[in-house]
């Protein structure tokens, strides 16, 4: 190792002091690091070993137990020009137009749960006739799509099995730039599966293209290798956990070239946790065109910095009209929370409920205003009543009958999935009586953690089921 290496590595490990390092004579293996003042005077020696460098076998172990291959089989119809010879002929019959064919596509998912919730890209699972997850065991599993979500391109998908080695969700809002991280998945298909690649945190909260309604503009760039075929696979620190799912590259060919993207973590756990619970995604909608601060507005706001976002239009009728938000304010606060740019107070809206509420700080005419908000949603959400009065409540429909309040369609959400079905009336919610759909809304919303159901079957039987809110 050379000299230039370590006088590098000194400032490093001496990053803030005023002082100089070179390399002192010692054994290859086991260099030193000699540290003088601006008087050339030798303060300190540090010694360093193989300890000092980055170990990733820990988090690499560990981690690539939880990624899977993913192996999607899509059924498309090939159309055919038809020859005008032939049809001069012969006529349209006879001759075909279109055919259908299958292809197959592949890429990766992490497991976040051990009975077989699996993340990974919508864009890996869209238009999927045929689902197979492999584990890094080699075993095969049939799997199902649980929700989708094309517009942070998240999907959840589930195998039928128990026990499963799964990866732990960090606060990927506590990534700093710089920092180590490891690519697991499979790319360029499954002969190169379970590949891991290392690299660092090169920026965040960046912006990509999207077709999505709500598009997602606050990536993860890494420099980590990510190819095709690594979509929906494990973004994960040093401690081996998850901070972002693997999603997509910027390529002038089409394979790597030095800048990939990742999902942070905390919008995946928010959106999963939807899927499983509502069978849909629940997003919250402040109701504001915003844009970053110029010098100018800064300066006409009497701020020291470009720190915030400036409200362009408020939307009639929205949460932030509603809180008393207006044109021209600059909102620099959720809760506790600074909001430096667009994409900070985006992601800190993605992280609320339809119903929850904030405070929001703006600057108006130079002085800082509180404004308490309840945030609306961006589609029917838990306790909206839709046109023909029913209610949603976790991805189910519940309706006023003369029998009580009647579970109209079941859905597909998390009460589906503890054993609520079509016709089942309710008459209990965690042991207060209920008589409208409104009573049960009210009783789930103020509930801790569980919430139980009581009521009678379609068949007339008395029945019960339960499910936990924050599972």
């Amino acid at each position: 190792m050379g000299k230039n290496f370590f006088t590098v590595l000194a400032s490093v490990v001496l990053s803030g002091l005023t002082a100089y390092g070179i390399v002192k004579a010692a054994t290859p293996t086991e260099p030193a690091l000699a540290v003088y003042n601006e008087q050339g005077q030798e303060v300190k020696t540090v010694n360093l070993s193989l300890s000092d460098y980055p170990d990733f076998t820990y988090a690499a172990e560990n981690a690539v137990e939880a990624v899977v291959y993913v192996k999607v089989t899509v059924k498309y119809r090939q159309q055919y020009m038809i020859d005008p010879f032939f049809r001069f002929f012969f006529g349209d019959e006879g001759q075909p137009q279109s055919l259908e064919q299958e292809r197959q596509g592949s890429g990766s998912g992490v497991i976040i749960r051990p009975d077989g919730y699996i993340v990974t890209n919508n864009h890996v699972v869209q238009n999927a006739t045929k689902i197979e997850v492999t584990l890094n065991n080699n075993k095969t599993y049939p799997a199902t799509v649980i929700g989708t979500d094309p517009a942070t391109d998240v999907a959840l998908i589930k195998i039928d099995a128990a026990g499963l080695p799964t990866l732990t969700f960090a606060d990927s809002d506590k990534l700093r730039l710089g920092e180590w991280v490891l690519a697991i998945g499979s790319p360029l298909g499954e002969e190169l599966r379970s590949t891991i690649t290392a690299g660092i945190v090169s920026a965040k909260g960046r912006s990509m293209p999207s077709n999505g309604e709500f598009k997602i503009e606050s990536f993860i760039q890494t420099d980590a290798a990510v190819n095709p075929g690594n979509s929906g696979g494990a973004l994960v620190n040093k401690a081996g956990e998850l901070v972002g799912i693997n999603t997509a590259i910027i390529s002038t060919t089409g394979s790597y070239t030095g800048y990939s993207f990742a999902v942070p973590s905390n919008i995946v756990k928010k959106i999963v946790s939807d899927l499983i619970d509502f069978g849909s995604v629940k997003r919250a909608k402040l109701g504001v065109t915003m844009s970053p601060l110029s010098e100018k507005m800064a300066k006409d706001a009497g701020l020291g910095s470009l720190n915030g976002v400036y409200i362009q239009e408020v939307t009639k009728g929205s949460s932030a009209e509603k809180a008393g938000m207006k044109k021209g304010d600059i909102l620099v606060k959720v809760d506790s929370t600074d909001v430096k740019t667009p994409s900070d107070l985006q992601v800190l809206v993605n992280n609320f409920h339809p119903g929850d509420k904030a405070s929001i700080t703006v600057v108006r005419d130079g002085k800082a205003q509180v404004l308490d908000v309840e945030f609306q949603g961006t589609a029917e959400i838990t306790g909206t009543v839709a046109e023909d009065g029913s209610i949603s409540f976790y991805g189910a429909r519940l309706g006023l009958t003369d029998k009580g309040v009647e579970i109209l369609s079941a859905g597909s959400g998390k009460l589906a999935q503890a054993g609520g079905e079509d016709g089942f009336v309710i008459k209990f919610v965690n042991d207060q009586k209920v008589s409208k759909p409104q009573d049960v809304i009210e009783i789930a919303r103020k509930a801790r953690r569980s919430i139980v159901i009581e009521g009678v079957t379609s068949t007339g039987r008395q029945g019960y089921f339960a499910f936990g809110k924050d599972e």
